[in-house]
C-alpha cells in the first residue's frame, strides 16, 4: 500500500530541467536510497517530498496524518538553543520520555554534554545533533540527506542497525555504499530528469543498472540497423499512395525521430605528478595535545613511496590534526616532520577552502594556471573543467550557484591542477556523488605518488588503502596491514570488541573498572619490534640487493655484446629497467628496516 505518491513532478532551475514529468509511489516498509551525480537533483527531490520546496508542476500526495521528518544536508539552528532543548523541541508524544530517548541517541552519536549551546559546536557535531533530533521525533517517514557525514565507523554501524529496525519508510541520499548495501531495499536513480527504480540494495542495483543499459543499447543498435535498411528501401523509390507503403514510410519517420539512450557524463580525473626523490615524509616522535586532551603520543613513521595509508578512529581523536601536522599547518608539541625536497603536497581539507561565492568557476581554476599539465600535455582551464563535469554554462557561473558536491569537486580539481606527488585527503568522500567517488578511486589506484586519507567511508578505504593506522587509546596509533576489511579481521583475531565503548556505558561499576584495566593494557604504549615478515625481510634484504646489483651488471655486459642486435637489445633494455625499479624499491625498504632496527636497539638499552 502506497503511503506517499509523487505525481507528474516537473522542476526547472534556469535553463536546466531537474525533473521532467516524473511519478513514483512509495510503499510501507520501503528503505530507499537515492543515487545520481552531483547537480542532478537528489536534495531537491528530498525537499519536494518533505514539502519544503514546491515543484513547478505536479504534486506529492500523502496519507492523512502521515508524519514526515526531514534531516537537511546543512541544517540551520536557533542561535540560543541548547543541544537537549533543540533535539526534544516539538515532540508531542506523551507515552514516553523524550529527554531520556534524546540523551540515549545523543550519547550514541558522541554528544556527551547535552546542555551545551549549539553555537559552540563544530560543523560535524551540529550535523549529529540535527540527526538526533530527526530520529527522536516520532515519524512514519524519515527523509535523510547525507546522514552518514561526520559519523565514525561505530556510529555508522549503530545507525545502520537503527534504520533496519525502524518500522516506517526511509528515504535517503548518502555516498556510503556499504551503508546503502545494508539498509536499503530499493534504489531510485536520477538521470537527465528521469527516475529509474530498482528493487535492490546498492550491489544488486549496479548489476540491474548494467542490464538496463545493455538492453537500451541493444534496442538502439536494433533501431539503427532497421533505420539503415528502411532508408535504403526509401532511396530505391516507393509508391507512397499504397496503404502498405504509407505505413512503412510512417515507420521510417518514427525510427528517425527515435532518440539514443542518454548516459550520465563521467568526470575524467587527470593530472600529472611532480617527480619524487628518495626522501619522502618522516615523522619523528610526534606528540600533540590540546589542553588536557592528548591527540597524538610519540608517533614515528617513514612514509614509503607510492604508499596508500588510511587513518581511522572515533571523532575528535586527532585524525585531522595528524594530516595538518604533515601538511605543516599545525606544529607538533614534540618531535618533528622531515619532508623531502621533491615532495609537493596537495592537502584536501575536511572544511574545504573558503571560496569567493561571487567569483566565476573558471577564474577559480585560472588562479592556478591558464594551462594545466596533464598526461596528454597542456590543457586549458576550460577544457579541464569540462572533464570535471563543469560545462560552459557552469564555468561562467558564480561559485555561489554550485551545489555542495560540485564545490567539493571543484576544490579537488584545483588541488590536482597543482601537480602534487603527495595527497592528504581529509574526509574527501563527504558530499561527493558515488559515480565521482568511483572515478576518484580509479585515479588514486594509478596515482604515482603517496596517498594518506582520513575517512569514515569503509568502501573507499577498502578500495584505496594498503595500510591502516587506527587511533586506539589516548594518542596511540596502531598499524594494521591491508585495507579496512583486513583491519576488521585483524581486530577479530585479537579478540577485541569494536563496540566496547558502548558496552562500557551500560556496564556495572565493577565491570567498568575491570574493562578500564583491560583497556589500559591494550592501549599502553607499544614497544617497537619487527613483525615476523619484517624480521625475515631484514635478514635477507642485503643478499637480495647484492643479487640484483650483480644481475644489473650482467645485463649491462650483455647490452654491450648485443649492441648491433636490435631485437635482443630491446629485450635487455626492458629487463634492465625492471631490475632497476626493483632495486630502488628494495633500497627504500632497506632504509626503513635498518632505521627500525636502530630504534629497536636503542629501546633495549
Amino acid at each position: 500500500m502506497n503511503v506517499l505518491n509523487i505525481e507528474h513532478i516537473t522542476k526547472v532551475y534556469g535553463d536546466k530541467t531537474i525533473f521532467d514529468d516524473v511519478s513514483y509511489g512509495i510503499s510501507e516498509g520501503d528503505k530507499i536510497g537515492i543515487i545520481g551525480i552531483n547537480g542532478t537533483g537528489k536534495t531537491t527531490l528530498l525537499r519536494i517530498i518533505a514539502g519544503i520546496a514546491p515543484p513547478d508542476e505536479g504534486q506529492v500526495v500523502t496519507q492523512n496524518g502521515l508524519r514526515v521528518t526531514y534531516l537537511p544536508q546543512n541544517p540551520q539552528f536557533p542561535s540560543d538553543a541548547t543541544i537537549l532543548s533543540y533535539v526534544t523541541e516539538g515532540v508531542t508524544e506523551q507515552s514516553w520520555n523524550p529527554q531520556t530517548e534524546a540523551k540515549t541517541v545523543l550519547n550514541r552519536l558522541g554528544i556527551q554534554d547535552h546542555e551545551e549551546e549549539i553555537v559552540h559546536l563544530s560543523g560535524g557535531e551540529k550535523k549529529r545533533v540535527a540527526l538526533a533530533r530527526t530520529l527522536v521525533n516520532p515519524a512514519d517517514v524519515l527523509i535523510l540527506d547525507e546522514p552518514t557525514n561526520h559519523l565514525d565507523n561505530e556510529m555508522a554501524a549503530w545507525l545502520e542497525d537503527y534504520l533496519n529496525r525502524f518500522k516506517g519508510v526511509v528515504i535517503m541520499v548518502t555516498h556510503d555504499r556499504y551503508f546503502l548495501d545494508r539498509v536499503t531495499n530499493k534504489i531510485l536513480e536520477i538521470s537527465h530528469g528521469k527516475l529509474y527504480s530498482y528493487e535492490a540494495n546498492y550491489s544488486k542495483f549496479l548489476e540491474m543498472k548494467a542490464q538496463r543499459e545493455e538492453m537500451e543499447e541493444a534496442s538502439e543498435r536494433k533501431r539503427q540497423s532497421i533505420l539503415r535498411m528502411e532508408l535504403e528501401w526509401a532511396k530505391r523509390g516507393c509508391r507512397a499512395r499504397s496503404t502498405k507503403q504509407k505505413a512503412r514510410l510512417d515507420r521510417l519517420e518514427a525510427l528517425k525521430n527515435g532518440t539514443a539512450p542518454v548516459r550520465d557524463a563521467q568526470a575524467e580525473i587527470d593530472s600529472v605528478q611532480s617527480r619524487m626523490g628518495k626522501k619522502t615524509i618522516e615523522l619523528k616522535g610526534i606528540s600533540k595535545s590540546f589542553g588536557k586532551k592528548v591527540c597524538i603520543r610519540d608517533f614515528s613513521y617513514i612514509v614509503l613511496k607510492n604508499q596508500r595509508l588510511g587513518i581511522i578512529g572515533p571523532n575528535g581523536c586527532g585524525k585531522s590534526t595528524l594530516l595538518k601536522i604533515i601538511a605543516g599547518i599545525v606544529q607538533p608539541d614534540e618531535g618533528e616532520v622531515e619532508i623531502g625536497e621533491t615532495i609537493k603536497i596537495g592537502y584536501f581539507s575536511q572544511e574545504g577552502e573558503k571560496m569567493d561565492e561571487n567569483q566565476r568557476v573558471i577564474d577559480y581554476i585560472r588562479d592556478v594556471a591558464e594551462y594545466i599539465p596533464t598526461k596528454e600535455g597542456l590543457v586549458s582551464a576550460s577544457k579541464l573543467l569540462e572533464r570535471f563535469l563543469f560545462d560552459s554554462s557552469l564555468q561562467y557561473a558564480p561559485i555561489g550557484k554550485l551545489s555542495g558536491g560540485e564545490r567539493k569537486r571543484l576544490y579537488l580539481m584545483k588541488i590536482l591542477a597543482g601537480a602534487p606527488n603527495v595527497l592528504l585527503l581529509d574526509e574527501i568522500t563527504n558530499d561527493i556523488d558515488i559515480p565521482t567517488l568511483t572515478i576518484l578511486e580509479d585515479y588514486l589506484d594509478s596515482f604515482s605518488g603517496i596517498v594518506i586519507a582520513v575517512s569514515h567511508d569503509r568502501y573507499f578505504l577498502d578500495n584505496m588503502a594498503d595500510r591502516i593506522f587506527a587511533f586506539e587509546g589516548e594518542g596511540s596509533l596502531v598499524q594494521y596491514e591491508g585495507n579496512y576489511t583486513d583491519y576488521l579481521e585483524a581486530r577479530k583475531k585479537k579478540g577485541e570488541d569494536l563496540n566496547q565503548g558502548a558496552e562500557e556505558k551500560s556496564a556495572k561499576p565493577g565491570e567498568k573498572k575491570e574493562e578500564s584495566i583491560k583497556s589500559w593494557k591494550q592501549n599502553r604504549p607499544q614497544k617497537l619490534k619487527f613483525s615476523y615478515m619484517e624480521q625475515k625481510e631484514y635478514e635477507t634484504i642485503d643478499d637480495e640487493i647484492a643479487s640484483l646489483e650483480d644481475k644489473l651488471a650482467g645485463i649491462e655486459e650483455d647490452i654491450l655484446k648485443n649492441a648491433t642486435n636490435s631485437g635482443k637489445l630491446n629485450e635487455l633494455t626492458r629487463e634492465k629497467e625492471a631490475s632497476e625499479a626493483l632495486l630502488e624499491e628494495k633500497m627504500d625498504r632497506w632504509v626503513y628496516l635498518n632505521d627500525l632496527a636502530e630504534k629497536i636497539a636503542q629501546q633495549k638499552k
